[in-house]
C-alpha cells in the first residue's frame, strides 16, 4: 500500500528516555497506535506525559524509535499564557486574521488579496463550537477561564482534521458541559486518538487501553471497565503465584533441612565405623570425598531451588505493588454533628472594582456535611473556596470557619516546594514521630527513598498525593477539609484510594470538583449549585 494512502499509525520500537540527571523514566516500550482511541493510564510519575511528548516530537529518546505516519493535532496538559496571547493563536492563525482584517478595512493590495482566507474566522468559530466554546478568534487568553482555555486549545488541535490526536488531560479544568464536550468529540472522531487521563467516564469511551507501569507497558483491548476487570483478574493470579512462591521458598528451606540432617547422619555412622576400625583406610578416604561431593551438590541444589522461589516471590510482589490499589486509613476528627464548621452571610467578593463574582451569598455547613460547590467554569467557586480558607477578603459579608480547617488548592501551595515530602510532613504535623511519619507517608505511597523526593521535583499529581498525605496523614485531621479540584492531577489509582480514604474521614468536607463519579464515591450529601454572581441554588440532593 503506497505510503501516502496508508493508515495513521503510531508506532514505538524499544523506547527508552531518562531525565537530564540520569534517572530512568521509560524502559524498552514497544508499542502501536492506529485509527483507534487508546486510552493511556498509569500512576503518577509513570511517563505518560512524556511518552506523548515523544510521539509528538517534542523530546527525543535515549534509545529506540519513534515512527509516525500521518499528521498529528496535540493537546498538551499545562497551557502557558501571556497577556496578549490570543485565541487565534493557538490556532497558529494571528498573522492570516491580521491580513483578514487589513482587507475587511481596504489596506490591502491585489497580491495581499490574492492571500486572504476569507473562510478562517468562520472555521474556527466552528472549531470552537465543537468543544462547546463561544469565542472569537481575537479574544485574549487571559480572559477565558482555565476550563475555556482548555477548549479553545482542543478545538486548535483538531482544526486541522489531523490523523492522530495526542490529548494530554482534556477534561482537566472543564465544568460537567465541557467535559461532555470532549466526550462527544471523541465519540464523533474518524481518525486514531491517544489520550491520557484520569476521567473514568472519559475511558469508558475508549476502544482500547493501554498502562504504564514501572514494569513496562501492557495494551488492554477495550474500555475502562474491560481493563478493571482484566487487571482484577491480574492482581487474583499475581496474589495466587505469591502464595505459590512462598510455598516453594519454605518447601525449599525445609528440603534443605532435611538434606543436611541425613547428610549429617550419615556421616555420623561413617565416624563411627571409622572410630572402631571396621574399614581399611583408603576406602575410609573414598567415602569422604564422595560424601563432601555430595555434599556440595545437595547445598548447591537446594541454594539455587531457594533462589529461584526468593525470585518468583520478589517478582509476584511486583506485580502485586503494580496492581493494588493505594490504602489510606484516617484517624478520627471528633467533630460532633451539631457544630457549624462554616458560616457565610450575604458575602460579595470579586476581583475588580464593580465587577463581583460571588453576590450575595449565604450558606452554612454544620457538622461532618459533605458540600460539593459546583457550577460552569467562571461561575466563582474557587472564589468562594478562597474566601472559606482566608486567602480573600469579602467585599461585603461576613466568613466565619471553624479553627484548624485546611485547604488543598490545585497548586498545593501548602507545600515547601524546595523541602522535602518528609521535611513538609514533619512541618506541618510537629507532634508525629519519625516512625509515624513515615508510616503516613507510605500510606499514600511514598515510601523510603520516595518520602525523601523535594517537593519542586514532582509531577502534579504526586504533589498533590504529598499534600493530602501532609494534611490528612497525621494524627489528627483538620475537622473542616476543602478541596478544590482534588482528582485533576491524580492518577486514577490514586483517586480511588482517596475516595476510600474521604469516605471514612468523619469531618466536614467543601468540594469543588467536575468529577461526578468522585463525588458520587464520597458520599456528597448536598450541593451549593453557582449560576452567576447574581446568587447561588443550594440543593439538598447529592
Amino acid at each position: 500500500m503506497p505510503a501516502s494512502i496508508a493508515p495513521p499509525a503510531i508506532t514505538l520500537a524499544n523506547l527508552s528516555w531518562s531525565t537530564p540527571d540520569g534517572r530512568s523514566v521509560l524502559s524498552g516500550i514497544s508499542l502501536g497506535f492506529g485509527s483507534e482511541r487508546t486510552g493511556l493510564v498509569g500512576r503518577n510519575g509513570t511517563g505518560k506525559s512524556t511518552l506523548l511528548k515523544l510521539m509528538a516530537g517534542a523530546l527525543r529518546p535515549r534509545s529506540g524509535t519513534v515512527s509516525v505516519r500521518g499528521s498529528l493535532g496535540i493537546l498538551h496538559q499545562n497551557l502557558t499564557v501571556r497577556p496578549d496571547d490570543t485565541v487565534a493563536g493557538l490556532f497558529g492563525a494571528t498573522a492570516m486574521l491580521d491580513l483578514l482584517r487589513r482587507a475587511e478595512r481596504g489596506d490591502a493590495d491585489a497580491d495581499t488579496l490574492a492571500e486572504v482566507d476569507w473562510t478562517l474566522e468562520a472555521r474556527i468559530r466552528s472549531a470552537l463550537g465543537r468543544v462547546g466554546l463561544e469565542a472569537e478568534p481575537e479574544t485574549l487568553l487571559i480572559r477565558l477561564s482555565g476550563g475555556q482555555r482548555t477548549r479553545a486549545a482542543l478545538a486548535a488541535a483538531v482544526f486541522a482534521e489531523p490523523d492522530v490526536l495526542l490529548l494530554d488531560e482534556p477534561t482537566n479544568d472543564l465544568d460537567h458541559a465541557g467535559r461532555e464536550a470532549v466526550v462527544g468529540l471523541l465519540a464523533s472522531w474518524r481518525g486514531g486518538a491517544v489520550v491520557v487521563s484520569h476521567d473514568r467516564d472519559l475511558l469508558e469511551r475508549m476502544d482500547a487501553i493501554v498502562e504504564l507501569t514501572s514494569l513496562g507497558a501492557t495494551s488492554y483491548g477495550g474500555n475502562w471497565s474491560h481493563y478493571r476487570a482484566c487487571r482484577a483478574l491480574a492482581l487474583d493470579a499475581a496474589r495466587h503465584d505469591l502464595a505459590d512462591a512462598e510455598k516453594r521458598v519454605a518447601e525449599a528451606a525445609r528440603t534443605a533441612q532435611a538434606t543436611a540432617e541425613r547428610k549429617a547422619r550419615k556421616d555420623g555412622a561413617g565416624q563411627r565405623k571409622a572410630a572402631k576400625g571396621d574399614l581399611p583406610r583408603i576406602l575410609l578416604g573414598g567415602r569422604k570425598e564422595r560424601s563432601e561431593a555430595t555434599g556440595g551438590e545437595n547445598a548447591r541444589r537446594a541454594a539455587q531451588q531457594r533462589d529461584d522461589a526468593l525470585d518468583a516471590v520478589a517478582a509476584a510482589r511486583a506485580r502485586i505493588e503494580v496492581l493494588q490499589p493505594m490504602s489510606v486509613v484516617l484517624p478520627s476528627t471528633g467533630l460532633p454533628p451539631g457544630r457549624t464548621v462554616l458560616a457565610l452571610d450575604e458575602v460579595t467578593a470579586g476581583y475588580e472594582a464593580g465587577r463581583p463574582v460571588v453576590r450575595g451569598l449565604s450558606f452554612t455547613v454544620t457538622g461532618p456535611e459533605r458540600v460539593a460547590i459546583t457550577g460552569p467554569n467562571g461561575s466563582g467557586k474557587t472564589t468562594v473556596l478562597g474566601l472559606v480558607a482566608g486567602h480573600r477578603t469579602p467585599w461585603s459579608g461576613t466568613v466565619r470557619t471553624i479553627a484548624g480547617a485546611a485547604m488543598l488548592d490545585q497548586r498545593v501551595s501548602l507545600l515547601d516546594p524546595s523541602a522535602t515530602i518528609l521535611d513538609n510532613f514533619r512541618r506541618l504535623n510537629p507532634q508525629a514521630g519519625e516512625n509515624a511519619c513515615r508510616a503516613s507517608l507510605a500510606r499514600f505511597m511514598f515510601r523510603a527513598d520516595a518520602a525523601l523526593q523535594r517537593v519542586s521535583a514532582l509531577s502534579g499529581g504526586q504533589t498533590l498525593r504529598a499534600g493530602l498525605a501532609c494534611v490528612l496523614g497525621g494524627g489528627a485531621p483538620p475537622p473542616l477539609l476543602i478541596l478544590d479540584e482534588p482528582t485533576n492531577h491524580l492518577d486514577i489509582d490514586s483517586i480511588e484510594a482517596v475516595e476510600a480514604g474521604l469516605r471514612a474521614y468523619d469531618g466536614a468536607l467543601l468540594v469543588v470538583s467536575h468529577d461526578e463519579a468522585f463525588l458520587g464515591a464520597i458520599g456528597i450529601t448536598r450541593r451549593l449549585v453557582l449560576t452567576s454572581p447574581s446568587g447561588s441554588v443550594p440543593s439538598a440532593g447529592g
